[in-house]
């Protein structure tokens, strides 16, 4: 299945009615789970808008990338790992650029 095909079976997907609807999910997950789950969603968000990806954050537009990034803040924010993850980051970064 190419990725235009792909991408209308996901964004059909995205635009059964409910979607939009708020969820309220209670995790109770350990700290190092929460820094796992930030990062694999700050990856993923590298994807958003991509049309050259066959994943479904390649269908998503600029509001997805958005709420996203609020549940990255407040999830870090919660479990006490915002100076932590701000460090990592900028450690890896750094490690990336030499």
């Amino acid at each position: 299945m190419n990725n235009s095909n792909l991408n209308t079976i996901y964004e059909t997907l995205l635009s059964v009615p409910g979607m939009n609807d708020n969820v309220k999910i209670d995790l109770r997950i350990p700290r190092k789970t929460v820094l796992l789950f930030t990062e694999v969603l700050r990856e993923g968000l590298k994807h958003l808008g991509n049309n050259d990806t066959d994943c479904l954050a390649s269908v998503l537009k600029e509001e997805g990338n958005e709420e996203i990034k609020t549940i990255i803040t407040d999830s870090l924010e919660k479990a006490g790992l915002t100076a932590l993850s701000a460090k990592l980051l900028d450690y890896s970064r750094n490690v990336q650029s030499k």
